[in-house]
């Protein structure tokens, strides 16, 4: 099948007119040049669009049905109603995709050509009716915007068939400016005092794509809603990839035993981290602890199996204290000899799991493999605008924040659908392809300008001659085009 859809196997295409011969050296006639004036600015209505690469999630949107997914969950506009919630989402999330931030930059790209083919629609939604219409959508339509999101991440996951899922758990606090519905303050490391919203997310960690998110305000603790939200993610996920064997890694804010009970009943494998410091005999235990006990993994960690489970609970899962060696910095006048003793510092943690038939040291490394889903949510502030709060209402802001993750799971699903997986799976659970980010896609092939013309009645897309993106645009199109 033709990667360009007018364009034939085998046929020379636009580019190959201007492609030199590798290696060819030029002249210093044909490098350098004289002319340095100004051109002179003009502006015309033409079919331009600064997007061109934007086709290549046409295609992808095609591919996944998302417009047919959003109308199942949202349903349509009645006839009276020129933008059904449906579209309005879509927008939120081509916005997203092109690297834009606040709602009014569309006034910057209403007259694109481009973008407006990706929704279905032959004009933009403007801000005043983008805002409006979202911040007077029912909770159901949040609830809707979510199931559509976790389908497509699911969808997926019944694709992949892996032999193990990893759910990650973890809060992110996201600023809001004066007061907005729904908001509070809480603890803000970046601005303190300043009202927020703190989400609960699930990530995958195998796609490196957000499963769902569980919104609070900024003022509640890290497990608040967890239980339920947990269970949820778990049997979505266990829907999906029935062979699988699922497991998740927590921090110290789900050390609870009703948490850690649930996810064992329901056969998860889990790893938490203990805040064993505020467990006063846990940490005396650990202070007593011989040295012979201490057994060496590597020339900086050490483990010991602990037997001990807090007055409070019935159950008991396995404990493994980590110490990490580190270096002590040594303060004071410096001594010129060599050979000076130094003692050096340990850093204690201890992790709870039900992996009882694996190493200590895989546990470990399982567990600290968790700091992708750290990477993961700050990928996607930078680069959909997770931590942006566009408006003052509660439902929008919750609509804006799912669309968010959305644009982000689509730039992850594009390269799944068009790439091999290139990783194997490991004790620290990365993903299994190694993926570009957004902004690095939006620099190679989306930002790309084009023009859009009708020759002999065929819609045609005309880009510049580059060898590199003939090569990428290639390779995205066939294998778009040959699933679709």
């Amino acid at each position: 099948m033709p990667f360009w859809p007018n364009e034939e196997v085998g046929k020379p295409s636009i580019f190959d007119e201007h492609r030199k011969a590798p290696g060819v050296k030029l002249s210093k006639k044909q490098v350098q040049s004289r002319v340095q004036s100004l051109p002179v600015l003009r502006f015309e209505n033409q079919q331009l669009t600064s997007f061109s690469g934007m086709i290549l999630f046409q295609a992808l949107f095609r591919r996944l049905d998302l417009r047919g997914t959003l109308v199942r969950h949202l349903g349509r506009a009645s006839k009276s109603v020129a933008y059904g919630l449906h579209v309005l989402v879509l927008q939120l999330v081509v916005h997203l995709l092109a690297g834009f931030r606040r709602l009014r930059e569309r006034d910057h790209y209403v007259d694109d050509p481009l973008l407006p083919r990706l929704l279905g629609v032959q004009q933009l939604a403007d801000t005043s009716t983008l805002t409006r219409r979202l911040a007077g959508a029912p909770e159901a339509a949040v609830v809707a915007v979510r199931a559509a999101g976790r389908e497509i991440v699911l969808g997926r996951l019944g694709q992949e068939k892996l032999a193990r899922v990893t759910l990650d758990f973890d809060g992110s606090v996201l600023t809001t400016r004066g007061y907005t519905e729904g908001s509070a303050v809480g603890y803000n490391a970046k601005r303190r005092g300043a009202r927020s919203y703190y989400p609960l997310f699930c990530t995958i960690a195998q796609t490196g794509q957000f499963l769902d998110f569980h919104h609070r305000p900024g003022n509640v603790h890290d497990s608040n809603g967890a239980k339920a939200f947990m269970l949820s993610c778990v049997q979505a996920a266990r829907l999906a990839a029935p062979r699988a064997q699922l497991e998740t890694r927590i921090d110290a804010a789900f050390f609870d035993e009703t948490i850690v009970d649930q996810l064992d009943q329901q056969r998860i494998d889990f790893s938490v981290s203990v805040p064993f410091e505020r467990l006063p005999a846990l940490k005396s235990i650990i202070e007593k602890t011989p040295s012979w006990r201490w057994i060496p993994i590597d020339e900086q960690w050490s483990y010991a199996e602990i037997h001990w489970r807090p007055k409070s609970w019935k159950s008991h899962y396995r404990l493994i204290a980590l110490r990490q060696r580190i270096a002590q910095q040594i303060k004071g006048p410096l001594q010129l000899d060599l050979f000076a003793p130094r003692d050096p510092r340990y850093d204690y943690r201890v992790i709870a799991t039900n992996k009882t038939d694996v190493s200590a040291d895989a546990v470990r490394r399982f567990h600290h493999g968790r700091g992708s889903q750290e990477g993961l949510i700050g990928e996607a502030k930078a680069h959909v605008q997770l931590d942006y709060v566009p408006t003052r209402r509660l439902t929008a802001n919750k609509i804006f924040t799912a669309a968010a993750l959305m644009a982000h799971n689509l730039g992850r699903e594009l390269q799944m659908a068009t790439k091999p997986r290139e990783r194997a799976t490991s004790p620290t659970r990365p993903a299994l392809w190694a993926f570009e980010t957004l902004r690095t896609l939006r620099q190679k092939l989306l930002l790309r300008a084009g023009r859009l013309t009708y020759p002999k009645g065929t819609l045609t897309l005309t880009m510049n001659a580059n060898e590199a993106a003939q090569h990428d645009y290639a390779t995205y199109l066939r294998a778009l085009l040959a699933a679709a």
